[in-house]
C-alpha cells in the first residue's frame, strides 16, 4: 500500500545553500564593479587635471608672449605675484620663470609623482612650445599629456 505524498513546508538545507552561493557570486561580482569604478574615477580625474594643468601653462605663454624662450629656462620664484605682497616690477623674462616655478608646484600638488616640462622651438614660424606633463598611475604605470601650442610674438 502507497502512503499517501505529503505536503512540504519551508525550505530544504540545500536550496538554502544555492540560494546563499547565488547571492554570494552577485555581491563578489558587484564589488569587483564598485572598486573598477573607483579606479577609472580617480583615473579621470587625474587626466583631468592634467589636461587643465597644460592649458593653464599654454594660457601663461599666450598672456607672457614676450617671455617665448625663458619658458624653456628653469623655474624661479621672482616673488611676481601680486598674491604674495612683493610689489616686484617683473619683466617678461623673470614673469616666464616664475609662471614655471608656481605651474610646477601645481603639477607636484595636483598629480601623484607628477612632473612638468615645457620645451621651446623656434625653428617653426610661430615658435612652438611643447608642455608635457606626466604622473603615476596605480596598476598602469607613469602616464602623459602632451600639447604643442603655437605662440606668435605679437
Amino acid at each position: 500500500m502507497t502512503q499517501p505524498a505529503r505536503k512540504q513546508h519551508g525550505f530544504s538545507l540545500v536550496e538554502s545553500m544555492v540560494a546563499l552561493v547565488v547571492l554570494s557570486v552577485g555581491m563578489i561580482g558587484m564589488a569587483a564593479l564598485y572598486s573598477q569604478g573607483l579606479g577609472a574615477g580617480r583615473t579621470a580625474q587625474y587626466r583631468t587635471a592634467a589636461v587643465n594643468l597644460v592649458a593653464d601653462m599654454a594660457d601663461r605663454i599666450r598672456v607672457n608672449r614676450l617671455g617665448q624662450f625663458n619658458y624653456a629656462l628653469p623655474a624661479a620664484n621672482n616673488a611676481c605675484d601680486p598674491q604674495s605682497g612683493g610689489g616686484v616690477d617683473c619683466t617678461p623674462a623673470l614673469m616666464a620663470t616664475h609662471d614655471l616655478f608656481v605651474w610646477n608646484a601645481e603639477v607636484a600638488a595636483a598629480l601623484p609623482n607628477g612632473t612638468s616640462l615645457v620645451q621651446w622651438n623656434n625653428a617653426t614660424n610661430p615658435p612652438t612650445f611643447t608642455i608635457q606633463v606626466t604622473w603615476d598611475e596605480v596598476g598602469v604605470g607613469a602616464l602623459t599629456h602632451q600639447v604643442a601650442v603655437q605662440v606668435p610674438n605679437f
